[in-house]
């Protein structure tokens, strides 16, 4: 299959200000015109199989007035229908202990199968993975080897027909044995996405190897393309045999996820890393995935999840920022099932069986810190405080299965870090970047590793 091209630049020209890079070519925005056509049509194609003409305008945080301008104000955001009870089964019994978690736990993801991030299909090739190259090389002083790997998926027959996905991993060279690792769902190499820290703040690499721990970096786009286009190749598209998606199928969000549940599996198969210790990390769209990867995949032991917002570890049911409307507009829609733009009209995000609080909770009794920046650098549209609220609501989960929650009801001033247990939240003085929050969460998860 071939790849899409500017998939990145695209999704992140669907977002505000604070995310835009540098201005398209011409060549460009003659490419992303078409990849946004084939979006548009696709995502008329689902709204006909849910029979709704239309849907509610998205958010749009340019505009500072009328229906798409987006809420700040918490008058505005405050929750007019309480959030679902994740101690609760469908049929309002009450979930007493953690064998009644377990069955509960199956309940949820089969309400964010179907209605959220869409269901992996079965019968989807085994992942092979090849070691392309092997390097001893100095990083910041730190001698490290690092691999930098292939990982295939292909259906016999059909040799064209085939997914790559990238993967480097970074260990200490003295390391006496497997290693504890970090996995970050982003970009591999120079990359204008990439940017190198500030002058006199570490790289988060640096950190963890100063640790004598390793980091590995999956590269989402290679599984699976970041817009509507895309979605017949990649991943999905490979599950489909190149067919368009059903509603219940998964989108990008679940993708991706899967792409580092299989970098996880080669992990497990490296004698250098030590697979029982493997957080996962992400920023913004790939936070949103490394959340939804720790929610599904138990084997992850901890999650550092920055600046994920809706779709992520923000409320849905809450109007502040980017909303639920825009997750299924024809930006976005692409990250989610088919299923879920009917929240956007006719139903609303009150209507969601499930929401953000049980997807955290689904990651219990494992921690999970989730991270975010100041509202006057990165802006409100990520909504710091609804991450906070979600993650406050996980609470009774972890609490009752001995885990301890955040430790906080109240929304916790800047540079404070929260934990009362497995539980964490923070939010740096930064802009859109989980950069000054590493420190914090390295500190916290080297008391939190199994």
């Amino acid at each position: 299959m071939k790849p899409v091209s500017f998939i990145v630049m695209l999704a992140l020209a669907a977002q505000p200000a604070a995310f835009a890079q540098q201005p398209p070519t011409p060549a460009q925005q003659a490419a992303a015109a078409q990849l946004a056509a084939a979006a548009q049509q696709d995502h008329r194609r689902l709204l006909d199989l849910l029979g709704i003409e239309s849907l509610r305008p998205a958010a749009d945080s340019r505009a500072t007035s009328g229906p798409t301008a987006a809420n700040y104000d918490e008058a505005r955001a405050a929750l007019s229908a309480p959030v679902p009870d994740a101690l609760r089964f469908n049929n309002d019994k009450p979930v007493r202990s953690a064998a009644d978690w377990r069955k509960r736990r199956s309940e949820l993801l089969e309400h964010f199968d179907r209605e959220v991030y869409g269901r992996v299909p079965a019968g989807l090739p085994a992942v092979k993975w090849t070691v392309l190259s092997q390097q001893r090389l100095l990083e910041q002083g730190i001698e490290v080897i690092r691999k930098d790997l292939r990982g295939t998926a292909a259906h016999a027959g059909k040799p064209d027909d085939v997914v790559t996905i990238e993967l480097q991993l970074t260990t200490p060279a003295a390391a006496a044995g497997p290693v504890p690792v970090i996995l970050e769902l982003g970009f591999i190499g120079v990359s204008p996405f990439n940017p190198p820290p500030p002058p006199g703040q570490q790289s988060w690499q640096q950190q963890v190897l100063e640790r004598g721990w390793g980091y590995a970096i999956v590269a989402p786009r290679s599984v699976q393309a970041d817009n509507g286009a895309g979605l017949q190749n990649g991943i999905i598209g490979l599950g489909n045999h190149g067919k368009p998606r059903g509603l219940e199928d998964w989108g990008a969000l679940r993708a991706w996820a899967w792409g580092a549940s299989r970098a996880l599996d080669y992990m497990t198969t490296d004698r250098q890393v030590d697979a029982r210790r493997v957080a996962i990390e992400g920023l913004s769209r790939y936070g949103k995935a490394a959340l939804v990867a720790m929610a599904y995949d138990t084997r992850f032991a901890a999650g550092f999840i920055a600046s994920s917002g809706a779709g992520g570890a923000k409320l849905h049911r809450r109007d502040w920022g980017e909303r639920v409307e825009n997750l299924a507009a024809p930006g976005e829609y692409h990250w989610m099932a088919g299923n879920y733009l009917k929240y956007a009209g006719p139903l609303t995000a009150n209507d969601l069986p499930v929401d953000a609080h049980e997807l955290i909770a689904l990651c219990a009794p494992r921690p999970v810190f989730i991270s975010a920046g100041a509202p006057e650098v990165e802006g409100g549209w990520i909504d710091a405080r609804g991450m906070f609220l979600a993650t406050v609501a996980a609470g009774p989960v972890y609490r009752m299965l001995g885990a301890g929650d955040v430790g906080a009801s109240d929304y916790p001033a800047p540079q404070v870090t929260v934990t009362g247990g497995a539980l964490a939240f923070r939010q740096h003085e930064g802009g859109h970047t989980a950069g000054p929050n590493w420190p914090a969460f390295l500190q916290w998860v080297a008391t939190r590793w199994p």
